[in-house]
């Protein structure tokens, strides 16, 4: 299934993407994509549903995060050994883990904000994965059981503030619009295995980014693993498992987002998104 949520900004509904590419309105089952349509079960009674059974969307609304209510925002630095290399960090022993503001989520297509004052707003894309069942200290073998769906992810993050600023990694990561996801969550019954995903970037046309999960350098079963171990994962949660090589930190010389710039980035089998990237209005 692809399930999504569609609509005005904060008034978001459920749907899904019926195998025809059509909108499916959800309204009448569920209330929402949350704790409760995530879980194995509701993720059975959504998948016994006849998509056909239920009413279309019109025109071309809007689409939110395919989320709602998510109460952690897990992501993982330094990955893919090629992006370590680029940013000239060492290739990580265990992951490297950090949270990014749930503030920061935002639809897939909707604009990204420049923060106020920056000059190295940058790009990532990145495979999303999103909890179903709670998880504690659960297996590497057990651990894809406990994971609702997959998502794709543009983990954007301004350079100075991450780096120069001091602290931990969290300030340059949690800026209000850095956190775009979706189109859709693809259930785990359409991604038998979320380590063979081709994932790409683009800017103004510019293909900057163009990799693959299989390189990845702690896998999705290990991530969900070793992260349940220092907190418990609740359904709903979003891990988002790191980015290949071509941010535009690792340019030489570095790249950076300007406002009027267009970013598109996808996942295979887990669609694209499209971001118009605009000043903060206190630098307009």
């Amino acid at each position: 299934m692809k399930l999504v949520r569609y609509g005005a900004a904060g008034k978001e509904k459920p749907g899904l993407v019926d195998q025809d590419g059509a909108l499916r309105d959800l309204s009448a089952v569920v209330n929402d994509i949350d704790t409760q349509a995530l879980t194995r079960e509701g993720r059975a009674r959504l998948a016994a549903i006849d998509p056909h059974s239920l009413p279309l969307v019109s025109g071309e609304p809007r689409y939110g995060t395919p989320v709602a209510h998510v109460s952690k925002f897990i992501c993982v630095g330094l990955n893919y050994s090629e992006h370590a290399a680029e940013t000239g960090a060492p290739i990580p022993e265990q992951p490297i883990l950090f949270m990014k503001a749930t503030s920061a989520i935002s639809g897939p297509n909707d604009e990204v904000i420049i923060p106020q004052g920056s000059l190295k707003t940058d790009w990532e894309v990145e495979l999303g994965v999103v909890i179903g069942e709670t998880a504690r200290s659960v297996t590497v073998e057990n651990a894809l059981a406990h994971v609702a769906g997959y998502v794709v992810i543009n983990d954007l993050s301004e350079r100075e503030f991450q780096l120069e600023h001091g602290g931990q990694w969290v300030k340059g990561k949690s800026c209000d619009s850095f956190g775009p996801i979706g189109p859709w969550l693809v259930t785990t019954d359409e991604v038998p295995d979320p380590q063979k995903l081709a994932l790409w970037l683009e800017v103004n046309g510019h293909r900057y980014q163009n990799g693959n999960t299989r390189t990845m350098i702690f896998g999705v079963a290990q991530l969900v693993s070793y992260i349940s171990r220092y907190m418990t994962l609740l359904p709903g949660d979003v891990i988002s498992t790191g980015t290949p090589s071509g941010v535009g930190l690792g340019l030489k010389p570095p790249v950076y987002l300007r406002p009027g710039d267009v970013i598109e980035l996808g996942i295979d089998g887990l669609g694209r998104q499209r971001q118009h990237v605009r000043a903060h209005p206190n630098d307009r």
